[in-house]
């Protein structure tokens, strides 16, 4: 059983004693400056009329309280049990679900399929790198570090699931002329399935093609300003990216076979691919 009033015992003055701090000043201005560079964007989006800019707009506005939010919190998650951060990172792969679905909405079963691969492809990350030692098996170190793992999976989810919808909408004249040849759904959609996965994977390869050369991300940047030892530090954003790379390559795998299950009827025929979400 676990011991509930844990965070009680944090005194609400401590809490509120974060939004005090003198730095806050020094960061709303940088906020500041940095969504004029964003409004510029969103503004440029609307003068070329790609239609982004109610998007871009409030996915700013949502990222600026939601982080906010989780600094403001973080004093409190530090205290609580162990095992609060798997239900702490359930919930993100539960957000992330959310999230991700709304790029393969159409699909049928996606929100389960998505979950479910998700669920898998940075849960065994966490869990097998937790048991190797590369994440401290403590809540100031499983949430942040899970956080990016699931993130990540999510974005990855979301370019297969993307892409999948878009090859299926492109080829479904082709497509259902090879089932009605005889040829079995499993290898009419083979290749499908492979082109999400292989266009899903490319920005995470990218970045590790660029990794060290190109830029010096910020966990490995966080380290050395803090004092630790650069060479350690680049090895230690190595694993970080190691494992970005782990699960989302499994979670764009897992989410694309399945997905490509779920897209024919038992008779086998191709469903149909709308715009919202079916089951």
């Amino acid at each position: 059983m676990i011991d509930a009033p844990v965070i009680a015992e944090i005194p609400i003055e401590e809490f509120l004693e974060q939004f005090r701090d003198p730095v806050l000043r020094t960061g709303l201005v940088q906020v500041a400056v940095s969504g004029l560079l964003a409004a510029l964007v969103v503004g440029i989006s609307r003068a070329r009329g790609l239609a982004l800019e109610r998007e871009l707009g409030v996915a700013l506005v949502r990222g600026l309280v939601q982080i906010v939010a989780m600094g403001s919190i973080v004093g409190l998650l530090l205290t609580v049990e162990l095992v609060w951060s798997g239900v702490i990172l359930l919930g993100m792969m539960v957000g992330a679900t959310l999230i991700s679905k709304d790029r393969g909405a159409g699909l049928p079963g996606v929100v389960r399929v998505s979950f479910l691969a998700i669920a898998f492809g940075s849960g065994l990350v966490i869990v097998t790198m937790t048991a190797a030692g590369a994440i401290e098996a403590s809540v100031r170190n499983l949430v942040p570090v899970g956080s990016m793992i699931i993130a990540n999976a999510m974005q990855i989810n979301s370019l297969a699931l993307d892409r999948f919808r878009g090859e299926i909408r492109s080829n479904r004249a082709t497509i259902e002329a090879e089932l009605a040849l005889g040829a079995p759904p499993s290898a009419v959609i083979s290749r499908h399935v492979e082109t999400g996965v292989r266009a899903s994977l490319i920005p995470v390869i990218d970045s590790l093609k660029s990794l060290g050369w190109v830029w010096i991300p910020g966990i490995m940047a966080g380290m050395i300003l803090a004092g630790e030892n650069p060479i350690y530090a680049a090895l230690y954003q190595f694993v970080i990216m190691a494992m970005i790379f782990g699960a989302g390559g499994l979670t764009s795998m897992t989410s694309s076979l399945l997905i490509g299950s779920h897209v024919f009827t038992d008779a086998e025929q191709l469903k149909e691919v709308g715009d919202e979400e079916s089951e």
